[in-house]
């Protein structure tokens, strides 16, 4: 969502300006820079939002910063995950600590690095009569894009609920999951949105619809119910950047060499994803790498990493271009498609080129019984990637045209049909 804004000003009044209740889920998809998730601008300097903060991790909520804060002491820093968030909030309680009550996860937060209550005289701002809602940016800075993914986002007007109406736990295997429709009174300014993809209409029945007011939303099946791998923003070096979730990668330094792998590792089953060629100067190494590898020296990748150059068609094999150049792959122009399909099962993977097989498979004993990620090394040659999530950056993957295939679990979406029994990489299809 980096550089995209949802709004609205709501024109009736609202059952409460008083007690209302905030729950989102979201996957952050950087830790740099301030970043904003709602915000609502109000009378002078006031004004109530939610933030992530630079660098720290920590979230910050406030009803009006000239008086409140609440800071939990956690961190919110595992770009691989969906957090939920839900906001509470009673300000005619004669407890000060029970006017806002912080839940993650299902847990009530009950330690926090800054925790300075409301008084009873104050006011909640978003959703109230001619007043601006801002979702992912603040309006009041002019700034504070929020870079992360949001699921299921909904304001209660008028009921303070605890996280229960909007997730549980699952009995099997202990998870917090989501409700994807709570039962819940939403008051008249209440709304639901983001429930399906990308839809800004309103889900609750009070047609509460925002609008787009810059950037795009791209529909995606990653969602809290299942995750999906993305390039690893901690994991990469100095010389590479990530953008789209997570889904794109682009060098910035013409002379050097950069290098990234995914949140989600393989050990056991098997597993595809694909990458589009976009800039392209013919450098790159596109495959797997050891994940106890994972920010160590280049030697110690080399050594333990099976690649395809895409600039001569060589395959790397544990520090040697052991294979020759494979006849049938041209010069990559943008908008190449490269597939990559890992056997962590049978310790084999799998080039491909446009939907077509390239070369042979590789089969070493070294690819079996460890960890694997899908990586990339790339010099001036930048990359949309697609983990089954439905989209390359921001361009979504065509149902037609015999586009718009599923992996083997069948929750995933890629432009070229996977080899039999592989499966995105998530959490539905690990080991799947």
């Amino acid at each position: 969502m980096a550089s995209t804004k949802l709004q609205r000003t709501f024109s009736q009044a609202a059952t409460s300006n008083k007690i209302g209740t905030f729950s989102f889920w979201m996957k952050r998809s950087s830790l740099t820079g301030e970043q904003v998730i709602l915000a609502s601008p109000y009378g002078g300097s006031g004004r109530s939002f939610i933030r992530l903060e630079n660098t720290s991790g920590q979230i910050y909520a406030t009803i009006n910063n000239a008086s409140d804060a609440y800071i939990p002491n956690m961190l919110f820093r595992d770009l691989s995950a969906w957090y939920h968030i839900v906001l509470a909030i009673d300000l005619t309680q004669s407890t000060s600590t029970d006017r806002l009550k912080f839940y993650v996860n299902g847990n009530l937060i009950t330690l926090y690095a800054t925790q300075n209550p409301p008084s009873n005289a104050e006011t909640i701002s978003w959703g109230q009569n001619g007043i601006l809602t801002d979702i992912g940016y603040d309006t009041r800075d002019n700034g504070g894009y929020l870079n992360a993914l949001l699921s299921h986002v909904n304001w209660i007007d008028g009921t303070a609920y605890d996280a229960t109406a909007f997730g549980e736990t699952d009995a099997a295997t202990g998870e917090w999951k989501i409700k994807t429709s709570p039962s819940v009174t939403y008051g008249t300014n209440g709304f639901f949105i983001l429930k399906n993809g990308n839809s800004l209409t309103d889900q609750s029945g009070n047609n509460n619809n925002f609008t787009l007011a810059s950037g795009t939303l791209t529909d995606t099946k990653d969602c809290p119910s299942n995750v999906f791998c993305t390039l690893n923003a901690l994991s990469k070096n100095t010389y590479m950047n990530l953008y789209n979730g997570n889904t794109s990668s682009e060098t910035n330094n013409g002379n050097e060499w950069a290098t990234v792998s995914t949140t989600l590792g393989m050990n056991g089953g098997k597993y595809y994803c694909e990458a589009k060629v976009k800039n392209n100067s013919n450098k790159a190494v596109l495959g797997i790498y050891l994940a106890s590898l994972d920010g160590g020296s280049q030697s110690a990748l080399d050594s333990q990493r099976v690649g395809l150059n895409t600039g001569d068609g060589e395959i790397f094999v544990q520090g040697l271009w052991s294979y020759s150049p494979q006849t049938g792959l041209t010069t990559a122009s943008n908008g190449d498609i490269y597939g990559i399909a890992f056997d962590s099962d049978n310790g084999s993977i799998q080039f491909y080129y446009n939907g077509s097989t390239y070369g042979s498979a590789v089969s070493n004993s070294v690819l079996q019984n460890e960890t694997f990620m899908f990586a990339v090394q790339q010099l001036n040659t930048n990359f949309d990637w697609n983990f089954g999530n439905g989209y390359f950056a921001t361009t979504a993957i065509a149902t037609n045209s015999g586009n718009g295939y599923a992996g083997a679990e069948g929750a995933s979406k890629f432009n070229y049909e996977p080899p039999t029994g592989h499966s995105a990489l998530n959490t539905k299809g690990l080991n799947a």
